[in-house]
């Protein structure tokens, strides 16, 4: 299984970006999918999951509002849509896919992508 996460780069604070995960090597039309982040000095956070349906999307206090998650179950990938983004979401964000959401706040994916770089300039 291979995760690939793409999208990331530099914008300045109150930009967007549109990050992308694209699953291989099985599907996951029937698993949740999700972003996690890590930034410098600190533990890698959760971010945002969807269902596998995209019914239901979960998010941590500090995207929601400002973040979507979406898939496309035919492509195999997992979005996700960052607007009016701070210098505080400067992290590398990491893809996930399989797995348990446990809880709104509580998803634990079996499979890890790469990261992406994210960086916000003030």
């Amino acid at each position: 299984v291979q995760l690939q996460a793409s999208g990331g780069g530099l914008v300045q604070a109150g930009g967007s970006l549109r990050l992308s995960c694209a699953a291989s090597g099985r599907p996951f039309s029937s698993s949740p999918m999700g972003w996690f982040r890590q930034s410098p000095g600190k533990e890698r956070e959760f971010v945002a999951a969807i269902i596998w349906s995209g019914r239901n999307e979960y998010y941590a206090d500090s995207v929601k509002g400002r973040f979507t998650i979406s898939r496309d179950n035919t492509k195999n990938t997992v979005y996700l849509q960052m607007n009016v983004l701070k210098p505080e979401d400067t992290a590398v964000y990491y893809c996930a896919a399989g797995g348990t959401i446990w809880s709104v706040y509580r998803y634990e994916p079996k499979f890890w992508g790469q990261g992406t770089q994210v960086t916000v300039s003030s």
